[in-house]
Parts: C-alpha cells; structure tokens; sequence
C-alpha cells in the first residue's frame, strides 16, 4: 500500500504555477472588451457630499462612466442583518453620507487602467463636514456585544470573594499595567481586485475571498439578484489575513458597472486605497492587574479593554478572549471589553484578532510579575498552568503547552540565562531573553466535500475552500491521496470555487480541521459508491456477488480472487467516474475546551546609543494536534511569528485625529518586517493528535481512513504571544518596560 503522506514536508501541489507566474490571481484573468475602474475617495471623515463634478472627468480620453454618490444606475442593496459580519453596513455610491476620511465617493471606468486613473483624478466634490469622531475619548464606552456565541464580559469568583477588586486587594503582589496598542494592517501581497464578467443575469467575479460561498451569497444581495448567480472564482488569493472575509465596496461597485454598462469591468485598488477600503486591526487600549502569592501563585486575573467600533461597521474586538480567560488557572477572573464609535474605515479581524493583542498585555503583564516575585517567567507560567478551562471549567480536547515550555526552554537554552536586566553586553549592544505562551481556539466550522474517482485511475477532491497562501490545495490533496492509500500525484484538488461544493471558511485556523474528516468520509463514501456498481452494473467481473466480500485496498478492489484498480473497473464498465459528496457540522463534541497551544522565546540585541532593537534569536514549540504537512506547517508558523515581531517593532498607522485620516497608508510608511528583520526561527512541532477535536467519522471501515487525524489549525498561534516575547526581551536587555506598541528607539532612550 502505497505510504500515506500525511505528516511529511510536502512540495505545494499549485508551487510551479506560483514560481513560474502561471498561477492568475485575480487581476490576472482576463476578459475580451475588458473595461476599467478607478475609484474617488473622500478627503473628509464625516459629513454630507453637497455636490460632485464630474465634467473634467467624463471629457477625458478613453472614459466611458463616471459615477459619482448617490449614483442610482448602479442599483446596489442593503445586506440583510444576519450577514453584516460579511460586509459594511451601507451600500457603496447609494447616498451622499461620508462615514469615514477614504470613503468611496466616486469611481471612474475607461477603457485603460491609466485612464481610468487619470480621469479620477479630474473629480471634485464637495461637503457639509461634521468634526469626525476619532479618539477612544470621543464616545461612551459601551460593552461589546457576544461574539459567534463567546460572552463578551466574564466574572468568574471563588466563594467568598466580593469582587475582582476585593480579591486583587487580598493579594500579596498585585501587578497593574496598561497599554495601547495602534492600528495595525493586513498588508497582504495581493492588493484588492475585482474582475466582473456578466452572461444575461448571471455573474461571474473573480476576487480574493477567504470563504467562497458567503462571498458571493453576500454579493447576490450587493447586487440584488439571485444568489445561484453569483460564481465566485479565487483559486489563487495573495495574502489575507482576515482582511478578505467581508465583501468591500470595490466588488459590488466593479459587478455593477459591469451590468450597467454592459461589458466586463476590473477594479484594482491602489496600495493606499487597500489600506483604508480593506479593514484594519483596531486601536485599543488595555489594562491587565493580576494578583499572586508571594510565590507567583495567582489569585485574580482582571483584563480590561476598549477597542474602536467604526460607524461604517467592524469586528467586535475580545482581546482577552483565548489569553486571559484561558490561559492560566485562577480562582478569580475578570474580562470586560468595551466599544466606543468612532467615524473610521471599517476594522476587521487580523490573523490572532483578539487573542494576538490580548496575549502581548497579559504575557507582558505576567513576565512583569515574574520580576515583581523573582520566579523564573517560565516556572510561573508551569506553576499556574491551568488543567482545564478557567472560564469553563471544561477539560482540554488536548494540551500539552507544559511539554511545549520545556523543549522551548532546552532548544533555546533558557537555563543559562541570567535574570538580571542588562547583564549581557556585547559592544554597543545590550542583549536580552524573552519568552511568552501562546493559545489559540480551535473551532470547526460546516464543509463539504466530493471524492470522484476516474478511470484514468487519478482522483479528483473538490470543496469551496480558498487558498491565501497557507497551502490549502496541498491539503485537500494531502488528505484525499490518505484516505485513498494512492500516490499523492494522482490527486488533484480543486477548490476556490462557490459553484464547488462549499468548503469550509479560511477563517480562525479551522480549515485543516474543518475539511480534513469529511475528505474521509467523502473517499469512504465513494469507495462504497464503487463498490456498489461493481457488483450491480453487468459488464462488472464482480457483478452479482456481494459488496461486503469486496475490498478497497490502495487503490484497487480486490475479491473473489480477482483484483482490479479503480480506473480498471471503471473502464471495464464504460464510466468516466464514481463520485460522493459529503457533508461535516459545525462544531465539535460538547464538553471540552479545543485550543492550540505554544511557547515562544525570543532573544533580542538593542543598541546603547540609539535604541535600535534587533531580534536575533527565536524558537517556537507548538502543540497543533497531528500535522498535515510540515513544510507548509513551519511556514506557517514563522509568518506567525514574523507578524508578532512586526506588531512589536514596527508595525502602527497614526491616526489624525482632526480629519480621521490614516497617516502611513502604504509600504513606504507603514513599516512590516523585511527579511533583515527577521532571525532564522526555530520551529518544532510536538506533532500530538487531539483525539476529541474532529470525533469518530462512523463504523470503523478499516479500509480507508477510520481516523480524523486530529490535526489543529495553527495559521494564527504563531502571532499570538510572539510579540511579547520580544517586548520581554527588551525589557530584559535594557531595563526599560514599553507597554504601547511598537517598541521604538524614541522609547528607549
């Protein structure tokens, strides 16, 4: 039987398309009479548009439209309520009000990009402009609503306890830390981009998306036709992050003109324009008080928060959702989030959406209590290590985060450090050790998959998933060649599709998990399709026996005395292919707690003279449950990573809080790591299943795949906590403890 490749540093199946350029994303595909749209935007934060002039524009060369808010020709809905979360909360060009300093106001279409462009900038406008609220001070403080069912504020008290506050007071050390964190970005490779090609009343659109199908149920509405005809095509998506979950205003506005106009229409958005029209992490402030024996022991965790919530619609930030409510055991807890309104683009999830912000307040806070207590940062981390969920009281699906402290600290060489701050120098630098724990949930989401067999004896694995570059088409083949027992070379995937049976969201580290189980169940269901025409269909060696003497092994049936390949039996009876189609729930089994877990540790060089800080050391240990594919898994991981050290060195918008503008909108300004910021990052993977996650897929057939795997997403956990850890680092080197983000030299010297 052929080896299963499950497990191994797999090549992506899609890799030579990407390398050699022939992989079309989704400015790449073309479309014969091809016209093309540039977009306005506004140079206020609130008000009314009291008039456009567009007369420059539509005299210029090449210009077939412009059309300016309120634009009726483009006949754009409202999104019903159950699918806000998908989209903002107003339809593009439909009324003169301004929500935010970028808003679209007005778009541009001719036959070429640059005069498009060109035209766009001949528009002017107009405005009845208000003061534009901006600052976390501007509104009241209202508490954030739940989230897909997570409690938006938690208080969990021990008997006898009054209050968070009374148990902080009973504490022999008390730690109380605030800090602010700015906005941060996406900053994908790929900017956004809409192609929209219309046959009659159906549309065909090509767009970055991270869930396919809710992508074009929610365009359907955008536009206002039925949703079966709307196709979304995204097979190759460059980065997102979070940041393609919703539908932006700049594909609704692309499929309009395209329908109004009667040809198709591409939209690409400029780098600037991606900044301010795609979503943001939100500005939040925090503040974390923990309280502990004089042996570290904690006796109150209390983790409270305000985030923004854009007028134009946003994310619902939790931050110490997965940190503080999980992380460590303690009889006493408080969360309490809060949202205030502000008139700025809307913000989104971005890769660990709480749980990355959360993580750097509470791991910061924790690594201050190691100091206030003098306990080594990882021995108090193992001495309230929490065995089941603080906030439950579930046990865990699987952990073994203590298992991960320890081969971090020997990997890193944790035992000979010194924790004296600034007792390592070498030059002019200042040298410092860090480390932080990482958590992320694990939640499984609805997905369908087909198995179709061929005879050509390859086999074809279809779901609706989307690829941002996490190796999502290596999955789906890595998964079907298991359940299969054939080479992986003769399975090719097929996803980034709605009109493909609906995969599941590349969302929350949940796709592996989500799909990876019902690719088996999709490949048992075949096998048994094949097994029912071998011995109903006439021309079948088999014809009249009995299914359950037949067996599927590696390809091939075998009974009877007789062995045939699939693709042998499928010519014998004049078939191109069998195929099934299976369907998996939301959700796991009721009465755990499924969380990814990890530790990161971190050594850091900081200049004496100029506060510079540089990373030069960084291990990772993750326990992830079962890995698919360790190359893509270690990848994962290190762009984790890569994210954390971005949000702890460089990474933040200023925000002008007059006009509501985002100051550093491109690559030239907002800064994201580059390859002299980042160290060679040790990854080691525990590679543990989690026997709960995924449950029993059925009768236990041993012929294919009996087993889920028990692989966890880990595409989010290496940002959680790792920018911590190299704030903790620093604080180490240097003395000085940063609590607002980044950790600039100006904050060093």
């Amino acid at each position: 039987m052929t080896a299963s490749p499950v497990g191994r540093a797999t090549d992506r199946v899609e890799g030579r398309l990407k390398v050699t350029g022939a992989a079309r994303y989704s400015a790449d595909h073309p479309a014969q009479g091809t016209a093309h749209a540039h977009v306005v935007t506004s140079t206020i934060a609130r008000g009314t548009i009291t008039g456009v002039d567009t007369a420059a524009a539509l005299a210029a060369p090449g210009v077939l439209r412009v059309y300016a808010a309120p634009e009726p020709r483009l006949r754009l809905y409202p999104v019903a309520e159950q699918y806000r979360g998908f989209s903002e909360f107003y339809a593009p060009l439909q009324d003169a009000d301004v929500r935010f300093h970028g808003q679209i106001i007005a778009m541009v279409v001719a036959e070429t990009p640059e005069q498009a462009r060109d035209a766009a900038a001949l528009v002017t406008a107009t405005y009845d402009a208000r003061p534009p609220r901006t600052s976390l001070d501007d509104g009241p403080r209202v508490a954030a609503p739940s989230t897909g069912g997570t409690p938006s504020a938690l208080t969990v008290l021990a008997p006898g306890a009054d209050s968070i506050d009374a148990a902080l007071a009973a504490s022999d050390v008390v730690v109380e830390a605030s800090f602010h964190q700015p906005v941060q970005h996406h900053a994908a490779m790929e900017p956004q981009a809409t192609l929209a090609v219309w046959n009659g009343d159906r549309v065909t659109v090509h767009a970055g998306a991270q869930i396919p199908a809710a992508y074009a149920l929610v365009l359907s509405q955008r536009l206002g036709v039925l949703p079966q005809n709307v196709q979304l095509i995204t097979q190759h998506v460059g980065g997102g992050f979070g940041g393609r979950v919703p539908v932006w205003s700049d594909a609704p506005l692309a499929a309009a003109a395209a329908r109004e106009l009667g040809r198709p229409v591409k939209l690409v958005l400029t780098r600037e324009q991606v900044f301010t029209l795609a979503g943001h992490r939100s500005h939040l402030t925090q503040t974390v008080r923990l309280g502990a024996s004089n042996d570290g022991i904690l006796n109150a965790v209390s983790h409270e928060s305000t985030a923004e919530m854009p007028a134009a619609g946003g994310w619902n930030m939790l931050p110490a959702h997965s940190s503080s409510d999980t992380l460590y055991s303690t009889p006493n807890l408080r969360t309490d989030p809060r949202l205030v309104t502000l008139d700025l683009p809307a913000s989104r999830a971005m890769r660990g959406p709480n749980e990355a912000p959360g993580a750097f307040a509470l791991e910061t806070a924790m690594d201050e209590l190691a100091v206030a207590t003098g306990v080594d940062p990882v021995e108090l981390r193992l001495r309230n290590y929490a065995t089941v969920s603080p906030a439950t009281g579930r046990p865990w699906s699987s952990k073994h985060l203590d298992e991960c402290y320890r081969v971090g600290a020997r990997r890193f060489g944790w035992s000979e450090r010194d924790a004296t701050p600034r007792a390592r120098v070498d030059g002019q630098w200042l040298l410092g050790t860090g480390m932080a724990s990482a958590v992320y949930p694990a939640t499984r989401h609805p997905a369908n998959v087909r198995v179709r067999l061929l005879d050509n004896d390859t086999a074809v694995v279809s779901t609706g998933i989307s690829d941002l570059g996490t190796g999502g088409w290596t999955m789906v083949a890595i998964a079907g060649a298991d359940a299969l027992g054939i080479p992986l070379e003769r399975v090719r995937p097929e996803i980034g599709d709605s009109a493909l049976p609906q995969g599941a969201p590349a969302v929350a580290s949940s796709a592996t998990h989500s799909t990876v189980p019902i690719v088996v169940q999709a490949a048992r269901d075949t096998i048994a399709e094949l097994k029912r025409r071998a011995v109903t269909d006439a021309g079948s060696p088999w014809h009249g026996t009995d299914a359950a003497d037949l067996r599927y092994e590696g390809g091939s049936l075998h009974g009877h005395g007789r062995s045939m390949t699939f693709g042998d039996l499928l010519t014998t009876l004049g078939a191109p292919g069998v195929d099934a189609t299976a369907a998996g729930p939301a959700g796991a089994p009721a009465g755990y707690g499924y969380h990814s877990f990890g530790a990161h540790f971190c050594e850091v060089r900081v200049n004496r003279f100029t506060g510079e800080a540089r990373v030069t050391r960084f291990t990772t240990v993750a326990d992830v449950g079962r890995v698919i594919n360790a190359r893509a898994a270690r990848s994962q991981l290190v762009g984790g990573v890569i994210f954390g050290i971005g949000h702890a060195l460089l990474e933040e918008n200023p925000l002008e809080l007059d006009t509501g503008r985002l100051a550093a909108s491109t690559l030239a300004d907002y800064l994201v790591p580059v390859h002299a910021d980042i160290p060679d990052i040790d990854v080691h993977l525990l590679d543990r299943p989690d026997p709960v996650l995924t449950g029993p897929l059925g009768d236990g057939d041993e012929e294919v795949g009996t087993r889920s795997l028990g692989a966890r997403g880990l595409g989010e956990i290496g940002t959680v906590g790792s920018a911590a850890a190299v704030g903790n680092a620093v604080f180490h080197a240097t003395g000085i403890r940063v609590r607002d983000v980044p950790i600039t030299p100006d904050k060093l010297l």
